[in-house]
Protein backbone atom coordinates (compact mmCIF):
# COMPACT_ATOMS: atom_id res chain seq x y z
CA UNK A 1 0.00 0.00 0.00
CA UNK A 2 1.57 3.51 -0.82
CA UNK A 3 1.41 5.68 2.28
CA UNK A 4 -0.89 8.24 3.28
CA UNK A 5 -1.69 10.17 6.60
CA UNK A 6 -3.14 7.67 8.80
CA UNK A 7 -5.11 8.26 11.70
CA UNK A 8 -3.21 8.20 14.79
CA UNK A 9 -0.40 9.34 16.18
CA UNK A 10 -1.49 12.56 17.33
CA UNK A 11 -3.00 13.74 13.46
CA UNK A 12 -7.04 13.16 12.81
CA UNK A 13 -7.95 14.37 9.19
CA UNK A 14 -10.41 16.77 8.53
CA UNK A 15 -13.86 15.45 7.12
CA UNK A 16 -16.94 16.99 5.96
CA UNK A 17 -20.19 15.12 5.64
CA UNK A 18 -22.23 16.55 3.13
CA UNK A 19 -26.55 15.58 3.54
CA UNK A 20 -28.54 16.54 0.56
CA UNK A 21 -32.02 17.26 2.06
CA UNK A 22 -35.49 17.45 0.17
CA UNK A 23 -37.97 16.72 2.27
CA UNK A 24 -38.63 14.83 5.45
CA UNK A 25 -38.62 16.63 9.18
CA UNK A 26 -38.16 13.06 10.78
CA UNK A 27 -35.59 11.62 9.08
CA UNK A 28 -33.12 14.50 9.06
CA UNK A 29 -33.75 14.76 12.60
CA UNK A 30 -32.84 11.52 13.71
CA UNK A 31 -30.15 11.20 10.92
CA UNK A 32 -28.40 14.03 12.56
CA UNK A 33 -28.98 13.15 16.11
CA UNK A 34 -27.00 9.95 15.87
CA UNK A 35 -24.80 11.98 13.25
CA UNK A 36 -23.49 14.28 16.33
CA UNK A 37 -22.83 11.03 18.45
CA UNK A 38 -20.35 10.48 16.15
CA UNK A 39 -16.93 9.53 18.52
CA UNK A 40 -14.64 11.77 15.87
CA UNK A 41 -13.30 14.90 17.17
CA UNK A 42 -12.42 16.32 13.55
CA UNK A 43 -15.14 17.01 11.45
CA UNK A 44 -18.11 18.80 9.93
CA UNK A 45 -21.78 18.81 8.48
CA UNK A 46 -23.29 20.40 6.05
CA UNK A 47 -26.86 20.53 4.95
CA UNK A 48 -27.80 21.11 1.89
CA UNK A 49 -31.58 22.28 1.40
CA UNK A 50 -32.73 20.95 -1.85
CA UNK A 51 -35.62 23.34 -1.52
CA UNK A 52 -37.07 21.53 0.80
CA UNK A 53 -41.21 21.95 0.35
CA UNK A 54 -42.44 20.88 3.90
CA UNK A 55 -40.74 23.04 6.06
CA UNK A 56 -38.88 20.58 7.40
CA UNK A 57 -35.03 22.54 7.12
CA UNK A 58 -36.72 25.25 9.06
CA UNK A 59 -37.73 23.05 12.04
CA UNK A 60 -35.06 20.58 12.38
CA UNK A 61 -31.84 22.67 11.93
CA UNK A 62 -32.65 24.99 14.83
CA UNK A 63 -31.72 22.10 17.09
CA UNK A 64 -28.29 21.67 15.40
CA UNK A 65 -26.65 25.00 14.98
CA UNK A 66 -23.43 23.21 14.70
CA UNK A 67 -24.40 22.08 11.15
CA UNK A 68 -23.80 24.65 8.36
CA UNK A 69 -26.60 24.94 5.77
CA UNK A 70 -26.24 25.58 2.00
CA UNK A 71 -29.55 26.57 0.13
CA UNK A 72 -30.14 25.55 -3.13
CA UNK A 73 -32.32 27.71 -5.27
CA UNK A 74 -34.31 25.48 -6.24
CA UNK A 75 -33.81 21.28 -6.26
CA UNK A 76 -31.25 20.02 -7.40
CA UNK A 77 -31.08 16.43 -7.03
CA UNK A 78 -28.86 14.37 -5.63
CA UNK A 79 -26.07 14.62 -7.77
CA UNK A 80 -25.82 18.77 -8.25
CA UNK A 81 -27.19 18.75 -4.38
CA UNK A 82 -23.86 16.90 -3.34
CA UNK A 83 -21.40 18.99 -5.84
CA UNK A 84 -22.77 22.03 -3.85
CA UNK A 85 -22.37 21.18 -0.66
CA UNK A 86 -18.49 19.43 -1.82
CA UNK A 87 -17.77 22.99 -3.03
CA UNK A 88 -18.04 24.30 0.53
CA UNK A 89 -16.16 21.77 2.13
CA UNK A 90 -12.50 22.65 2.49
CA UNK A 91 -11.45 19.44 4.06
CA UNK A 92 -9.18 16.07 2.54
CA UNK A 93 -12.12 14.35 2.89
CA UNK A 94 -15.64 14.19 2.28
CA UNK A 95 -18.53 11.72 3.22
CA UNK A 96 -22.07 11.98 1.48
CA UNK A 97 -24.97 11.09 3.64
CA UNK A 98 -28.06 10.23 3.13
CA UNK A 99 -30.66 11.87 5.00
CA UNK A 100 -32.43 8.61 6.23
CA UNK A 101 -29.57 7.27 7.95
CA UNK A 102 -28.21 6.03 11.15
CA UNK A 103 -24.60 5.91 11.76
CA UNK A 104 -23.10 3.49 14.32
CA UNK A 105 -20.77 5.86 16.81
CA UNK A 106 -17.14 4.48 15.47
CA UNK A 107 -18.29 4.37 11.64
CA UNK A 108 -16.80 7.69 10.76
CA UNK A 109 -13.34 6.69 12.52
CA UNK A 110 -13.31 3.24 10.57
CA UNK A 111 -13.90 4.83 7.29
CA UNK A 112 -11.55 7.03 7.56
CA UNK A 113 -8.88 4.39 8.95
CA UNK A 114 -9.03 2.91 5.94
CA UNK A 115 -9.25 5.51 3.21
CA UNK A 116 -6.01 7.17 4.37
CA UNK A 117 -4.38 4.21 4.82
CA UNK A 118 -2.81 4.68 0.94
CA UNK A 119 -3.23 7.25 -1.11
CA UNK A 120 -4.69 5.30 -4.54
CA UNK A 121 -7.95 4.64 -2.52
CA UNK A 122 -10.76 7.48 -3.43
CA UNK A 123 -13.81 5.91 -2.22
CA UNK A 124 -14.92 3.69 0.86
CA UNK A 125 -18.27 2.61 0.88
CA UNK A 126 -19.46 1.44 4.93
CA UNK A 127 -21.83 -1.86 5.63
CA UNK A 128 -25.51 -0.51 5.01
CA UNK A 129 -28.17 -2.47 6.67
CA UNK A 130 -31.25 -1.88 6.31
CA UNK A 131 -32.96 -0.06 9.06
CA UNK A 132 -36.09 -1.66 9.84
CA UNK A 133 -34.58 -5.24 9.44
CA UNK A 134 -31.72 -4.89 10.90
CA UNK A 135 -29.93 -8.49 10.65
CA UNK A 136 -30.48 -7.90 6.78
CA UNK A 137 -28.21 -5.96 4.36
CA UNK A 138 -29.59 -2.90 2.74
CA UNK A 139 -30.48 -2.21 -1.26
CA UNK A 140 -28.73 0.57 -1.83
CA UNK A 141 -25.37 -0.92 -1.70
CA UNK A 142 -25.15 -3.51 0.50
CA UNK A 143 -21.73 -4.38 1.79
CA UNK A 144 -19.83 -3.19 -1.33
CA UNK A 145 -20.95 -2.82 -5.11
CA UNK A 146 -20.33 -4.91 -8.14
CA UNK A 147 -21.23 -4.67 -11.93
CA UNK A 148 -21.50 -6.62 -14.74
CA UNK A 149 -20.37 -6.10 -18.46
CA UNK A 150 -23.59 -5.29 -19.32
CA UNK A 151 -23.67 -2.12 -16.48
CA UNK A 152 -26.17 -3.53 -14.65
CA UNK A 153 -24.96 -3.31 -10.51
CA UNK A 154 -25.44 -5.75 -7.99
CA UNK A 155 -23.86 -5.95 -4.41
CA UNK A 156 -22.52 -8.05 -2.33
CA UNK A 157 -25.06 -8.73 0.54
CA UNK A 158 -28.07 -7.86 -2.71
CA UNK A 159 -28.62 -8.88 -5.79
CA UNK A 160 -31.85 -7.10 -7.56
CA UNK A 161 -34.60 -7.67 -4.70
CA UNK A 162 -33.01 -10.71 -2.94
CA UNK A 163 -31.36 -9.04 0.24
CA UNK A 164 -29.05 -11.18 2.27
CA UNK A 165 -29.09 -11.32 6.21
CA UNK A 166 -25.95 -9.94 7.41
CA UNK A 167 -23.23 -13.52 9.23
CA UNK A 168 -20.32 -11.50 8.56
CA UNK A 169 -19.96 -13.12 4.99
CA UNK A 170 -18.23 -9.77 3.96
CA UNK A 171 -16.69 -8.67 6.95
CA UNK A 172 -12.90 -8.08 5.69
CA UNK A 173 -11.94 -4.84 3.38
CA UNK A 174 -12.34 -5.83 -0.22
CA UNK A 175 -12.10 -3.97 -3.44
CA UNK A 176 -14.80 -3.80 -5.02
CA UNK A 177 -16.10 -1.97 -8.31
CA UNK A 178 -18.83 1.10 -6.75
CA UNK A 179 -19.66 2.30 -3.18
CA UNK A 180 -23.16 3.45 -2.67
CA UNK A 181 -23.74 7.10 -2.31
CA UNK A 182 -25.71 6.71 0.77
CA UNK A 183 -22.80 6.64 2.90
CA UNK A 184 -19.42 6.74 1.38
CA UNK A 185 -16.22 9.00 2.09
CA UNK A 186 -14.36 10.27 -1.09
CA UNK A 187 -10.61 11.65 -1.74
CA UNK A 188 -11.17 15.45 -2.09
CA UNK A 189 -7.93 15.21 -4.34
CA UNK A 190 -9.46 12.44 -6.40
CA UNK A 191 -12.53 14.78 -7.01
CA UNK A 192 -10.32 17.46 -8.25
CA UNK A 193 -8.67 15.09 -10.63
CA UNK A 194 -11.37 13.48 -11.95
CA UNK A 195 -14.45 15.69 -11.64
CA UNK A 196 -17.32 15.70 -9.36
CA UNK A 197 -20.89 13.83 -9.80
CA UNK A 198 -22.27 13.76 -13.03
CA UNK A 199 -25.02 16.66 -12.60
CA UNK A 200 -27.11 15.31 -15.76
CA UNK A 201 -27.60 12.15 -13.68
CA UNK A 202 -29.51 14.77 -10.98
CA UNK A 203 -30.65 11.21 -8.94
CA UNK A 204 -29.40 7.50 -9.16
CA UNK A 205 -26.19 5.70 -10.58
CA UNK A 206 -23.88 8.55 -10.23
CA UNK A 207 -21.87 7.44 -7.69
CA UNK A 208 -21.30 4.39 -9.72
CA UNK A 209 -20.56 6.31 -12.43
CA UNK A 210 -18.18 8.68 -11.06
CA UNK A 211 -16.00 5.46 -8.78
CA UNK A 212 -15.88 4.29 -12.48
CA UNK A 213 -14.23 7.37 -13.57
CA UNK A 214 -12.10 6.88 -10.13
CA UNK A 215 -10.66 3.76 -11.41
CA UNK A 216 -10.30 5.03 -15.38
CA UNK A 217 -7.81 7.21 -13.32
CA UNK A 218 -5.77 4.99 -11.69
CA UNK A 219 -7.67 4.91 -8.49
CA UNK A 220 -9.86 1.91 -6.04
CA UNK A 221 -12.78 1.78 -4.21
CA UNK A 222 -12.79 -0.40 -1.30
CA UNK A 223 -15.17 -1.41 1.55
CA UNK A 224 -15.20 -0.41 5.05
CA UNK A 225 -17.25 -3.32 7.18
CA UNK A 226 -16.35 -1.84 9.88
CA UNK A 227 -18.40 0.97 9.55
CA UNK A 228 -21.81 0.23 10.26
CA UNK A 229 -24.52 2.77 8.66
CA UNK A 230 -28.79 1.98 8.60
CA UNK A 231 -30.79 2.80 6.12
CA UNK A 232 -34.21 3.25 5.48
CA UNK A 233 -34.14 2.43 1.64
CA UNK A 234 -36.61 4.59 -0.76
CA UNK A 235 -37.55 7.08 2.03
CA UNK A 236 -37.57 9.84 -0.69
CA UNK A 237 -38.32 7.75 -3.97
CA UNK A 238 -40.06 4.49 -3.52
CA UNK A 239 -38.62 1.68 -5.34
CA UNK A 240 -41.57 1.36 -8.00
CA UNK A 241 -41.49 5.30 -8.33
CA UNK A 242 -41.81 5.52 -12.13
CA UNK A 243 -39.63 8.65 -12.25
CA UNK A 244 -36.94 6.63 -10.17
CA UNK A 245 -37.12 3.83 -12.98
CA UNK A 246 -36.90 6.49 -15.84
CA UNK A 247 -33.62 7.19 -14.17
CA UNK A 248 -32.51 4.18 -13.28
CA UNK A 249 -32.30 2.80 -16.42
CA UNK A 250 -31.78 6.33 -18.51
CA UNK A 251 -28.46 7.08 -16.01
CA UNK A 252 -27.38 3.56 -16.57
CA UNK A 253 -27.03 3.61 -20.21
CA UNK A 254 -25.41 7.24 -19.95
CA UNK A 255 -23.13 5.89 -17.71
CA UNK A 256 -22.14 2.98 -20.00
CA UNK A 257 -21.75 5.69 -23.41
CA UNK A 258 -19.33 8.04 -20.92
CA UNK A 259 -17.09 5.34 -19.70
CA UNK A 260 -16.64 2.21 -21.94
CA UNK A 261 -13.95 2.48 -24.79
CA UNK A 262 -15.13 2.61 -28.78
CA UNK A 263 -14.67 -0.87 -29.05
CA UNK A 264 -15.82 -2.42 -25.56
CA UNK A 265 -19.01 -0.19 -26.69
CA UNK A 266 -19.95 -1.92 -30.48
CA UNK A 267 -20.19 -5.10 -28.87
CA UNK A 268 -21.64 -4.19 -25.08
CA UNK A 269 -24.23 -2.06 -26.46
CA UNK A 270 -25.94 -3.58 -28.50
CA UNK A 271 -26.56 -6.65 -26.05
CA UNK A 272 -27.77 -4.08 -23.48
CA UNK A 273 -29.79 -2.77 -25.83
CA UNK A 274 -31.76 -6.53 -26.40
CA UNK A 275 -32.03 -6.54 -22.07
CA UNK A 276 -33.70 -3.14 -22.21
CA UNK A 277 -36.39 -4.63 -25.10
CA UNK A 278 -36.72 -7.97 -23.04
CA UNK A 279 -37.89 -5.33 -19.94
CA UNK A 280 -40.36 -3.82 -21.69
CA UNK A 281 -42.08 -6.87 -23.42
CA UNK A 282 -41.86 -8.40 -19.58
CA UNK A 283 -43.60 -5.26 -18.23
CA UNK A 284 -45.99 -5.64 -20.82
CA UNK A 285 -46.93 -9.64 -20.51
CA UNK A 286 -47.00 -8.88 -16.87
CA UNK A 287 -48.93 -6.04 -16.82
CA UNK A 288 -46.43 -3.41 -15.73
CA UNK A 289 -46.85 -0.79 -18.06
CA UNK A 290 -45.14 1.31 -15.98
CA UNK A 291 -41.87 -0.36 -16.27
CA UNK A 292 -42.10 -0.47 -19.97
CA UNK A 293 -43.03 2.89 -19.99
CA UNK A 294 -39.47 3.84 -17.66
CA UNK A 295 -37.47 1.77 -20.43
CA UNK A 296 -39.28 3.78 -23.45
CA UNK A 297 -38.70 7.08 -21.92
CA UNK A 298 -34.91 6.40 -20.38
CA UNK A 299 -34.18 6.21 -24.32
CA UNK A 300 -35.92 8.59 -25.69
CA UNK A 301 -34.13 10.75 -23.02
CA UNK A 302 -31.02 9.12 -24.08
CA UNK A 303 -31.25 10.37 -27.62
CA UNK A 304 -32.35 13.47 -27.40
CA UNK A 305 -29.32 14.79 -25.17
CA UNK A 306 -26.54 12.38 -26.68
CA UNK A 307 -24.85 15.17 -28.15
CA UNK A 308 -24.13 16.17 -24.57
CA UNK A 309 -23.95 12.76 -23.81
CA UNK A 310 -21.14 12.74 -25.98
CA UNK A 311 -19.26 15.41 -25.50
CA UNK A 312 -19.03 14.22 -21.46
CA UNK A 313 -18.12 11.13 -23.22
CA UNK A 314 -14.79 12.63 -24.53
CA UNK A 315 -13.79 14.20 -21.48
CA UNK A 316 -13.62 10.95 -19.65
CA UNK A 317 -12.26 9.11 -22.50
CA UNK A 318 -9.20 12.09 -23.10
CA UNK A 319 -8.37 11.85 -19.23
CA UNK A 320 -8.56 7.98 -18.52
CA UNK A 321 -5.30 6.06 -18.44
CA UNK A 322 -6.64 2.62 -17.35
CA UNK A 323 -7.85 0.49 -20.52
CA UNK A 324 -11.21 -1.63 -20.44
CA UNK A 325 -9.57 -4.83 -20.09
CA UNK A 326 -8.26 -4.00 -17.17
CA UNK A 327 -11.73 -2.56 -16.23
CA UNK A 328 -13.48 -5.42 -17.07
CA UNK A 329 -11.12 -7.66 -14.68
CA UNK A 330 -13.24 -5.98 -11.75
CA UNK A 331 -16.51 -6.82 -12.99
CA UNK A 332 -18.65 -9.92 -13.52
CA UNK A 333 -17.47 -11.10 -17.00
CA UNK A 334 -21.50 -12.41 -17.98
CA UNK A 335 -24.66 -11.22 -17.48
CA UNK A 336 -26.06 -11.02 -13.72
CA UNK A 337 -29.59 -10.83 -15.58
CA UNK A 338 -29.20 -14.45 -16.65
CA UNK A 339 -27.56 -15.15 -13.70
CA UNK A 340 -30.34 -14.12 -11.26
CA UNK A 341 -33.55 -15.08 -13.47
CA UNK A 342 -32.65 -17.77 -15.71
CA UNK A 343 -29.75 -19.48 -13.57
CA UNK A 344 -31.66 -18.24 -10.22
CA UNK A 345 -28.20 -17.45 -8.63
CA UNK A 346 -29.52 -15.18 -5.50
CA UNK A 347 -26.30 -14.16 -3.64
CA UNK A 348 -22.84 -12.73 -4.48
CA UNK A 349 -21.07 -15.81 -3.28
CA UNK A 350 -23.03 -18.60 -5.94
CA UNK A 351 -22.74 -16.08 -8.79
CA UNK A 352 -18.80 -14.70 -8.60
Amino acid sequence: MNNADTVGAGYVPRVTVVIPHWKGEDILRHTLKFLFRTDYNNFSVIVVNNDSPDGSIDKVMPDFPQAKIVNAPKNLGFAAGCNLGIKHADSEYIVLLNNDTEVDSNWLLNLVSVISSDTSVAAVQVKLLNYFKREFFDYSGAAGGLIDIFGYPFAMGRVFDYMEQDEGQYDSVKDVFWASGAAVILRKSALDKTGLLDEMFFAHMEEIDLEWRFQLNGYKVMTCPDALVYHRSGATLQKENLMKMRLNHRNNIIMLLKNYGTLTLLWVLPLRIMFEIITVVFGIITLQPGRSAAVILSFIDVIINLPLILRKRRIVQNKRIISDSEIMKKMFRGSIVFEYFIKRKKTAAQIL
